[in-house]
């Protein structure tokens, strides 16, 4: 009797268990890594020690897990909409927008005497980044090319930050001055109430981006194809476009703008997994992206501590030639 060898199907069901397996992994690891490792050695005989873990930490560490994923995901679902590899919150300069709303409430908040809470930030980072993303809409509106779209959404984010910038450089309030952290993108200063905010926001915005999994795989395919079976296409992008937004906007409330991310993560994982399916590219990209934001964040405290690089700062290191690599693999496809 001859054995039947396994399928392509079956080829893909186990890469994909093993892509998935090895990121948990690997999250388990860093999580761990970024618990123990830092500038100041931990002992755990010590009340003082068990309060940088589970005061500094931890918080740390759970928003870099969450907030990495949702803007992996994020940088999924633009990618989708678009359907441009190089769609993302930062490129398009949703980031960017939701960054200079937040830093303006803020400023005012805290020249009038306001502290403002953390469902405050994300509702003026939402802001924020349904600003930036209906004028990306309307470019792309009156413009077929992607390219054109891509350096608009670019000039978006320059003038956003730009704006942003100044605005902090002259701000007279000590606490106002300290933003400047944040607008370069950090995961410090995260307490256990922003833990809880984002991961509510966060835990809603991928029960919404698995129920548009099915939709979105239709409309991969193209808008007829989706309208043929019985998507309502209009309404789809809508979701679409609401939930990036949420994802991108909760991240940039927390931890300011950070690039490569939402562009790398993805497209990375489209080639490791050799699939865009969203029912295994959504739950990839949360993963993907806590791994690659746990990373960068063990890196950014610890290649020069006790000096704390930016997170952007390891992001874009680390994510730029791999952006740079999947443009040269698709041109070489391209001219073959």
């Amino acid at each position: 009797m001859q054995a039947h060898l396994p399928t392509y199907t079956n080829y893909n069901r186990i890469r994909c268990v093993v892509v998935l397996g090895s990121l948990v992994v690997c999250m388990v690891a860093l999580s761990v890594a970024n618990l123990v490792i830092g500038s100041v050695a931990v002992d755990f005989h010590s009340e003082a020690g068990w309060r940088i873990l589970f005061d500094i930490r931890l918080p740390r560490l759970m928003a870099a897990l969450i907030l990495g994923g949702a803007l992996a995901v994020a940088g999924f679902l633009l990618q989708t909409f678009f359907n441009n590899p190089l769609a993302g919150p930062f490129v398009l300069g949703i980031s960017s927008g939701a960054k200079l709303i937040v830093a303006l409430v803020m400023i005012v908040a805290l020249e009038n005497g306001i502290v403002l809470n953390s469902w405050g930030m994300i509702g003026a980072a939402f802001l924020g980044a349904m600003l930036s993303m209906g004028f990306v809409l309307l470019i792309s509106s009156r413009t077929k090319t992607m390219g054109i779209l891509i350096i608009c959404g670019i000039m978006v984010g320059y003038f956003c930050s730009a704006t942003t910038e100044l605005f902090i450089t002259f701000a007279k309030d000590t606490n106002i001055v300290n933003l400047h952290n944040w607008a370069q993108g950090s995961f410090a200063g995260i307490s256990w109430n922003n833990v809880v905010v984002m991961a509510i926001v966060v835990a809603l915005s991928m029960v919404a981006t698995i129920f548009l999994a099915k939709p979105m795989g239709a409309y991969q395919l193209g808008v007829s194809y989706a309208m043929n079976l019985g998507v309502n296409v209009r309404r789809f992008r809508v979701y679409l476009i609401l939930v990036s937004s949420l994802l991108a906007a909760c991240v940039t409330a927390f931890a300011g703008p950070i690039a490569f991310v939402g562009i790398a993560v993805p497209q990375l994982l489209k080639r490791v997994l050799k699939s865009q399916t969203p029912g295994i590219m959504i739950p990839a990209s949360f993963l993907g992206g806590s791994v690659f934001c746990l990373l960068s964040d063990l890196m950014a405290r610890v290649l020069f501590a006790p000096t704390e690089l930016s997170i952007s700062v390891v992001t874009s290191v680390l994510g730029a030639p791999i952006v740079i690599w999947i443009m040269l693999r698709r041109a070489g496809q391209r001219d073959e």
